[in-house]
């Protein structure tokens, strides 16, 4: 049986999705702190702490005395620069197609370690005060059925052979609507960065050896070497994707000028 989402995080999510729909835009109020509590049906601490979260992760801003704001976003869609297989292939004018494996979305019960971590899953339960209600709700709530995250795995092709196998987790409730897109026609990090302007990233870059369905994917014989991107990207101070990019070690190389 489905557990019940906790009123502080429908809360969230409700102000999320009007602001990701447009209702709500940069610099705009959001309804008051009461007028939440009616429509919800809870007390205004419970509104209160959905505003406290929203404003730490600086997706609102809380002025005293006027109420609450949508956050104008200072950063920009050049503030991080990724670049992409797609951009990388045409700019070198070779052919370019994307083959779509699979996507999903993911329950906090599929989650494995890494991703837990990744997306602050283990520092959210850390943080619980146990004598709240709504705090156990939540940590039920992980292992229900509710999307935490959705998965894409998608084959990137250079004139007909493949050179990138790309496996990625977005955060479903910032982008609720990603998993609809075709990404075989949308660049998966041009979408994101068009809906969710990106304000800093980490990666790192590792020799492997490729794992069977890595192999399968890139046409090479199981436990090759492949080079692998491992990259987070984060809005709104909160990891919004986390992509693991594998590469054939024979095709593919990386390089820049110092």
């Amino acid at each position: 049986m489905t557990k019940a989402t906790p009123a502080y995080q429908r809360i969230k999510n409700a102000i999320l999705a009007n602001i990701h729909s447009g209702k709500w835009q940069a610099g705009n109020a959001i309804s008051t702190e009461m007028a939440l509590a009616e429509e919800f049906g809870v007390s205004r601490m419970t509104v209160n702490r959905a505003l406290k979260e929203l404003s730490e992760e600086r997706v609102l801003e809380r002025r005293q005395g006027s109420g609450t704001f949508v956050a104008q976003q200072q950063f920009n869609h050049t503030f991080v620069e990724v670049r992409n297989i797609a951009q990388d292939l045409k700019s070198a004018n070779r052919d370019y197609q994307a083959q779509v494996v699979s996507k999903r979305a993911i329950t906090g019960a599929m989650l494995d370690e890494e991703l837990r971590r990744k997306f602050g899953l283990e520092k959210m339960i850390e943080s619980f005060d146990l004598k709240e209600v709504d705090d156990i709700k939540s940590i039920e709530n992980i292992d229900n059925q509710t999307p935490v995250l959705y998965e894409v795995k998608i084959i990137h092709f250079a004139d007909g052979q493949p050179i990138q196998f790309e496996e990625r987790w977005v955060d479903a409730v910032k982008v609720p609507r990603f998993i609809e897109q075709d990404f075989s026609v949308v660049n998966t990090s041009d979408y994101l960065i068009a809906k969710s302007p990106l304000e800093r990233g980490s990666y790192t870059i590792r020799a492997l050896a490729a794992p069977d369905e890595v192999a399968e994917a890139l046409q090479i014989a199981a436990q090759s070497p492949t080079l692998v991107l491992r990259r987070q990207t984060y809005s709104a101070g909160q990891v919004l994707t986390f992509v693991k990019m594998w590469h054939a070690g024979d095709r593919y190389q990386f390089s820049g000028e110092l």
